[in-house]
C-alpha cells in the first residue's frame, strides 16, 4: 500500500517550534550581542542570566535553522541574522519578530476562538479594547518596534511595488498611512521628478521625520501628521495606500476610498500595495496566512485583484490593473 508522503503533517507540527526558536533568541538579545562579537554559550548565557546548558541548546537550534554559524563552540550571526535581525541593521526585521512572539503568538493561540465568533483576538488575549493600533501602541517602545519592524518589511517590498508600474507621469504622492515613509522614500528614489509626503497618525509620523531625514531623497519628501478617516487629504495626483486595505471591512474600505476620489484631480490614480489572493481564495500560501492573521488582529481580510477591481470601480475609478511583484506585497493601480 503506497502511503501520501507524511512530511507536510510532520513539518506543520513542528513549525511553530523554529518560529519561537527565533523569537526567543531575539527577545533575549542574541542576536545583538552576536553582533557586537562572537561568544560561547556560556558566555551568552551569564549575560542573559541564563542556564548554561539550555542556552547552548537554543543556539544549536538557532544555528540549525540557519541564523548562527558554529565553529569550535563559538557562535556568530549568519548573514541573514546579521542583516534582518541585529535590530542596528537598516534592514532589520527585529521589532516585527518582537511584535510576532510579543502580540500574534498569543492571539494567534486562540484562532479558534477568532473563527468560531469571528472577531480579533486583542481583546481575548490582553483584556484591551479596540484593534490592533490602540492596543499595541499602547506603550512608546512597542509602538517604536512595530514601526521600525514595519520599516525593514517595506524595503524588502516598496522597490518593487513602485516599479511595478510607470509612475514617471505623477508628480506629488501622497502615502496615506505610510508608516516610516519606506513607500514615499523608495518611489522618489526611483522617480526623480517625484515629491511625496507621508501622512499618518501623529504617533508614526515623528518616527517618519527621523527616516526622512536620513534618505538620500528626503529633500523631496515631508511628513504630515493625521488621520485619513477624519482630516483633509494633502493634494496629489498620486495616492499610495500599502498594507492599509486589508486592515478594513469594506465598509471602511469604501469611506475611504470615497475620499481618495473626491481629492484626486482628473487622471489622478491610487496605488495599492497589498497581497494579492488567487482568485478562487487558494494561495499564495502567505497570502492566505496573512488573511487568517487579519482576523486574529483586525477587522479585514486579504483579497483577489477582482474583490478590490469591484471596490475600486464603485468608489469611481475607471481603470485597474495588477501586477504580481515577487514580493511579499504586489501592486495595483487604480486610475480615476
Amino acid at each position: 500500500m503506497n502511503l501520501p508522503d507524511p512530511a507536510p503533517v510532520l513539518d506543520l507540527i513542528d513549525a511553530f517550534r523554529g518560529s519561537k526558536t527565533m523569537f526567543t533568541a531575539a527577545g533575549m538579545g542574541v542576536f545583538d550581542r552576536l553582533h557586537d562579537a562572537p561568544s560561547t554559550a556560556a558566555d551568552l548565557a551569564e549575560q542573559t542570566g541564563a542556564h548554561s546548558g539550555a542556552m547552548e541548546r537554543l543556539l544549536d537550534g538557532c544555528a540549525a535553522l540557519g541564523l548562527l554559524e558554529k565553529r569550535a563552540g563559538v557562535y556568530r550571526n549568519a548573514p541573514v541574522a546579521e542583516t534582518y535581525l541585529w535590530s542596528g541593521s537598516p534592514r532589520s526585521l527585529d521589532g516585527y519578530v518582537r511584535y510576532s512572539d510579543d502580540a500574534l503568538y498569543r492571539m494567534w493561540g486562540d484562532l479558534e476562538g477568532a473563527v468560531r465568533e469571528g472577531t480579533p483576538r486583542w481583546r481575548a488575549a490582553f483584556g484591551l479594547e479596540g484593534g490592533i493600533f490602540s492596543g499595541f501602541f499602547r506603550t512608546e517602545e512597542a509602538k517604536c518596534a512595530f514601526l521600525r519592524g514595519m520599516h525593514g518589511f517595506g524595503m524588502l517590498t516598496s522597490p518593487r511595488v513602485v516599479e511595478a508600474f510607470d509612475l514617471s507621469a505623477y508628480r506629488r504622492m501622497v502615502d496615506l498611512g505610510g508608516a516610516t515613509g519606506h513607500l514615499v522614500l523608495a518611489a522618489c528614489e526611483h522617480y526623480p521628478d517625484l515629491r511625496g509626503v507621508v501622512f499618518d497618525l501623529p504617533e508614526a509620523a515623528a518616527l517618519a521625520e527621523e527616516y526622512r531625514a536620513l534618505s538620500p531623497v528626503g529633500e523631496r519628501v515631508e511628513v504630515r501628521a493625521g488621520d485619513f478617516f477624519e482630516d483633509d487629504l494633502p493634494q496629489a495626483d498620486l495616492y499610495t495606500v500599502g498594507r492599509i486595505l486589508h486592515d478594513w471591512s469594506d465598509e471602511k474600505i469604501e469611506r475611504l476610498l470615497a475620499r481618495i476620489v473626491r481629492a484626486l484631480p482628473a487622471n489622478g490614480s491610487l496605488l495599492v500595495a497589498e497581497k494579492l489572493l488567487a482568485e478562487d481564495g487558494v494561495g499564495p500560501l502567505a497570502a492566505n496566512m496573512q488573511s487568517l492573521n487579519m482576523l486574529v488582529v483586525a477587522e479585514g481580510r486579504e483579497r483577489s485583484l477582482s474583490d478590490y477591481t469591484r471596490l475600486l470601480r464603485a468608489a469611481g475609478f475607471t481603470h485597474v490593473d495588477g501586477r504580481r511583484t515577487g514580493t511579499p506585497l504586489d501592486a495595483i493601480l487604480a486610475k480615476k
